[in-house]
């Protein structure tokens, strides 16, 4: 495994691990997620995607970890293949803003990379705290590392920028939108999830996404834009 993965797999675990010191007065809940996505631009197939988010909150601190793989396979051969863990913590600063810190590893195998990571450590705000529509807004410096195919480990610094809105439209409906980009000196990562989930009966829910990624730099003749349209079942707990 190369010292990069390692640090950044020990990095989620570090960031993670108070959620499971969390005293019995914290407030866990979860979801597991299951369902048929369509992609397009890298690579052009029907698969199945599985992910599951875990979050714990106590008076100061709020954790999340979360776990996406995807998979898809064409007469034996692997269509699509990728692995996504990703590790927050944020710290309360006052009632509106908060200290974070955020790591990711991803490992596509389509992507022409063989893993890109991210250490990022900054600042989120509360913007918009009503009962029906909240918006976070967070920003900070960070390092990434990116492994090409065929090609030695690169790091380089970036500005991690991101928006996060949650809109209860009914008792039943929640419309998100969550938008990142990546600014490094060399390559640019911009990523955009757009999501409707409507409760069906009690802990199931149906949830449909729009995901769009763009790479301002890629190993040819990859191309810089993905997208991903899903529908999914949701289990809460």
């Amino acid at each position: 495994m190369p010292n990069t993965e390692k640090l950044a797999l020990i990095t989620v675990l570090f960031i993670s691990a108070p959620t499971f010191a969390a005293d019995g007065n914290s407030e866990w809940k979860g979801e597991a997620e299951l369902g048929i996505v369509s992609t397009s631009g890298n690579t052009d197939t029907s698969t199945i995607n599985f992910s599951t988010k875990l979050e714990n909150e106590r008076d100061q601190w709020k954790h999340l970890v979360m776990f996406n793989t995807l998979h898809s396979s064409n007469q034996d051969n692997s269509t699509a293949e990728r692995y996504v863990l990703v590790g927050k913590s944020n710290y309360k600063l006052d009632a509106m803003s908060y200290a974070f810190g955020r790591v990711s590893y991803e490992d596509d195998r389509f992507s022409g990379y063989e893993y890109q990571a991210t250490e990022v450590l900054g600042y989120g705000r509360n913007v918009i705290q009503e009962p029906t529509l909240k918006l976070d807004l967070e920003g900070g410096p960070g390092m990434r590392q990116s492994k090409a195919e065929n090609a030695s480990s690169e790091n380089e610094g970036i500005v991690y920028l991101s928006g996060n809105l949650k809109w209860d439209i009914s008792p039943t409906s929640i419309f998100t939108e969550d938008l990142f980009t990546e600014i490094g000196e060399d390559i640019t990562i911009t990523k955009s999830v757009t999501g409707l989930k409507s409760q069906i009966n009690g802990d199931l829910a149906m949830r449909v996404t729009f995901t769009a990624k763009h790479t301002s730099k890629v190993p040819a003749p990859k191309k810089k834009v993905d997208t991903e349209t899903a529908i999914s079942l949701v289990y809460s707990f």
